[in-house]
């Protein structure tokens, strides 16, 4: 795939649609640098500061290092709540909405 190809090189980006969430914890387990769940059960994105970052549709940078452990989460997250995305244009190429 063209794109995932791509996305390897360029600076992407996740964050987590709680309203889906459904608080598995498979993200913290394949990636607990980006991911973390919260008291109330959902999982939550980390800054690159190590900080919970609540608010509704809060992005992260996704580190090089991580991306197969990000990716892979977004992928078998059972709430398909996990998006990965290119900085530059948007473009979804992890997650329910990728092409």
């Amino acid at each position: 795939m063209q794109q995932e190809a791509g996305a390897d090189t360029e600076a992407l980006e996740v964050w987590i649609d709680q309203d889906l969430c459904t608080g598995d914890g498979i993200c913290a387990q394949y990636a607990p640098e980006v991911f973390e769940l919260d008291i109330d059960g959902l999982a939550y994105v980390k800054s690159p500061a190590d900080e919970l970052l609540q608010t509704p549709g809060a992005t992260t940078p996704v580190p090089l290092t991580l991306l197969r452990d990000v990716a892979d989460s977004a992928k078998e997250c059972p709430g398909d709540c996990i998006h990965v995305r290119r900085v530059s244009d948007g473009v979804e190429v992890h997650g329910p909405d990728a092409e």
